[in-house]
């Protein structure tokens, strides 16, 4: 099951205070249940709602965590939420399921009555295993800041050049008026999901010469706007390693997501051999890897030798759910 560490490690980044920019408060004011939204004192707590949509556009209710952002009307200037009575630059922060908010929020919206820009992100929970190792760095947030100027991003595989996977990113905006009706928000995924499997042809044991197999996955977004969704930068590389199945036949990965490709995104399946050796193979993908997608692609490999060689092979059919590849000889 997947470990929902997204929304917790995101709000431990995020910068606490206030700015006297907001047009919506006073100079000098950092929030006392006052002067937000229509100026009218009371602070109102909503219910939200939340779907996902799948892959074939239809929509599903949420189970997962979700973080809401509110903005002043019509624009993507960060309004801030109240907590305890004062303006703090802490999005709303909930548990749902099946849709609804599940349990006590682990921190709810509370805002004065009035019509907001809401954004919402959030990270769905699934029976199915999810890459555990995920991570983002994380947007800043002030009151009073432009959320369009913010960004999540590729965490680097420091020392090295690569980047690790990120999480299971739901998006979605929409006006709101607090105090006359509750949140209800259609979330559209925003990352690709990509699942590598490696076996032999005859379904074999794979080689005991083998000691590790790692995937990389060049032109991938370096970032991805807080506000809008969009993505930038599509040159950065990501990595992940392959697992070894308890029969031994196998080797794979638990599904990572990727923020969206550039065109032809450069896959690469590197094995490293126990005595040293390391054999590559790289190919261009056919076509990117899109926002909502999902690719599995099998690896069928071919004799390993003990002499370094890099080959070739061929991915066809992206749109295919599953596709299978013939590896040549590792000679």
């Amino acid at each position: 099951m997947k470990k929902i560490i997204f929304m917790a490690t995101l709000t431990a980044a995020i910068f606490s205070g206030c700015s006297s920019d907001n047009p919506m408060l006073p100079e000098n004011d950092c929030g006392n249940g006052s002067n937000g939204g229509d100026g009218n004192n009371e602070l109102i707590s909503p219910n939200i709602h939340a779907t996902v949509n799948s892959p074939d556009n239809s929509q599903s209710p949420m189970t997962g965590v979700l973080e809401v952002y509110p903005c002043q009307a019509g624009t993507s200037i960060y309004f801030g939420n109240y907590i305890n009575d004062m303006l703090t630059p802490f999005p709303g922060l909930y548990n749902l399921k099946d849709g609804s908010t599940f349990g006590t929020p682990k921190r709810a919206l509370s805002l004065p009555i009035g019509t907001y820009n809401m954004i919402y992100w959030g990270t769905p929970k699934y029976e199915e295993p999810i890459y555990s190792n995920p991570t983002v760095t994380d947007p800043q947030i002030t009151v009073g800041g432009d959320l369009s100027q913010q960004y999540f991003g590729l965490r680097q595989n420091i020392p090295d050049t690569t980047y690790y996977p990120v999480f299971d990113l739901v998006y979605a905006v929409k006006p709101a008026n607090i105090g006359t009706e509750e949140l209800n928000a259609a979330m559209k995924r925003q990352v690709a999901g990509l699942k590598v499997i490696v076996k032999n042809k005859n379904n074999g044991i794979l080689s005991s010469s083998i000691a590790s197999m790692t995937v990389h996955i060049g032109g991938i977004a370096e970032k991805m706007n807080l506000y809008t969704a969009a993505v930038t930068n599509q040159t950065k590389t990501v990595a992940f390693p392959l697992v070894l199945s308890t029969d031994g036949t196998q080797m794979s990965n638990a599904t990572v997501m990727l923020f969206p490709s550039s065109v032809s995104p450069l896959f690469q399946l590197i094995v490293t051999l126990k005595n040293g050796t390391v054999k590559t193979f790289k190919q261009p993908l056919s076509s990117p890897l899109k926002a909502n997608t999902r690719l599995t692609l099998t690896l069928t490999l071919a004799e390993i030798f003990s002499e370094e060689e890099t080959g070739n092979f061929t991915i066809d059919n992206w749109q295919e759910e599953s596709e299978t590849i013939d590896i040549p000889s590792l000679n």
